[in-house]
């Protein structure tokens, strides 16, 4: 079996054991994972989070000489089926049919998964050539959103900590070498409880919420600042409050997500965000304030093209005969988590993909010998065996 189609077997395996975040049990697709690797000699073994759950798989190929090590990174959880009425295939059926990879995780990302085991396997039978050392780390709690096994493999104190990070997510054209930062918050709206068919007239919390959402999305936000091309972004998530039709609301809870900026930070951020709250406690009194929970920040990093491991990839990608560009991404990523730790990171080259988080979803098989090829490069550079 040629290596491509190795690293296909791997994949459509993984597709075929369903793997959807906080849906399915992760055991049995780390169970291909780990019965693949063994057979092939890996070292690797599982990482584990809260409450002692497997959260990823960590592979970890040590180079015969000093030196930096290095990262790839890829998940094998998915985001979920949808409806599944509206596929025309199965989203577990792991097919390939007309040169393309179909199935729930094929673009996102269980054919990096599988690409990125087939160059930690390589690399091993020439280990000792190498200087530092390659980690792959493959993550089950992506699609959660608490990458968990990014933060197991942080706070790891057996793994060597990486100088950069290479992260597979699909797109053929580009490298992201970076992306805006978020704040997250929940906000709980207050108001007096009453009857609906009462005489009283005072505002109940969810036309106070309300109130605060004009507030929020009429704030002004800069532009795009300087070299960060892509300016920060407000987005009101969610609203809860209220149950039936009699009873005034005294309790609504807002979510607010705003995508930063290294000219609009979590603090600017946070700051806009408590300036229409108290805007809104002044000019719609309650008996108790509003109240800010932050759930979550990271901050927007962007790599230069000189930087590492960037500028491994990017040189590859050109050595092999590709024009790709270097991108910002509006979405946030495992690169965001990973800036705040102070490690940089790459956050997508991939195949060509179509359906990703939707239906039908499926990954061009005919880029995967340059991206492979690509990877492989620059990994061979970063690790002085090129």
């Amino acid at each position: 079996m040629t290596a491509h189609a190795d690293v296909i077997d791997l994949a459509q395996r993984l597709i075929r054991c369903p793997s959807r975040a906080g849906i399915d049990d992760y055991g049995p697709v780390l169970g291909v994972l780990e019965d693949w690797l063994s057979g092939r000699g890996l070292p690797y073994r599982r990482l584990h989070g809260g409450k002692n759950a497997a959260v990823g798989l960590l592979i970890e190929v040590a180079g015969g000489r000093p030196g930096s090590w290095w990262a790839l990174d890829a998940c094998v959880d998915t985001a979920p089926y949808g409806e599944e009425a509206a596929w025309s295939f199965a989203p577990d059926c792991g097919e390939v049919v007309d040169g393309w990879l179909r199935g729930r995780g094929a673009a996102d990302s269980k054919l990096a998964a599988a690409m990125f085991c087939g160059i930690a396997a390589e690399l091993h039978e020439r280990a000792r050539d190498l200087r530092g050392g390659l980690a792959v780390l493959l993550d089950v709690d992506e699609h959660t959103g608490g990458f968990g096994g990014a933060r197991a493999y942080l706070a790891d104190h057996d793994a060597v900590r990486p100088a950069g990070v290479m992260i597979g997510y699909p797109g053929f054209d580009e490298v992201v070498v970076g992306g805006r930062g978020l704040w997250r918050a929940t906000i709980a709206v207050h108001a007096a409880s009453g009857h609906s068919g009462s005489r009283r007239t005072t505002p109940g919390a969810v036309s106070r919420a309300a109130h605060l959402v004009r507030l929020l999305e009429e704030a002004e936000l800069p532009g795009a600042d300087g070299e960060f091309p892509l300016p920060p972004k407000l987005t009101v998530t969610s609203c809860h409050g209220g149950q039936g039709f009699s009873v005034v609301p005294d309790l609504c809870e807002l979510g607010v997500d705003i995508r930063t900026t290294p000219g609009f930070d979590a603090p600017a951020a946070e700051g806009l965000v408590r300036e229409a709250v108290g805007e809104l406690d002044a000019q719609l009194p309650a008996p108790r304030p509003t109240t800010l929970t932050r759930v979550a920040a990271w901050p927007p990093y962007r790599l230069t093209e000189d930087q590492q491991p960037a500028a491994a990839l990017l040189e590859a990608a050109r050595r092999q005969g590709l024009t790709v560009r270097p991108k910002t991404a509006g979405p946030s990523n495992i690169g965001n988590l990973l800036a705040g730790e102070g490690i940089p990171a790459t956050a997508g080259f991939g195949v060509r993909y179509e359906g990703l988080h939707g239906v039908d979803e499926r990954a061009c098989l005919a880029d995967l010998p340059a991206v492979h090829a690509v990877y492989r490069r620059a990994v061979l550079g970063l690790l002085g065996s090129s």
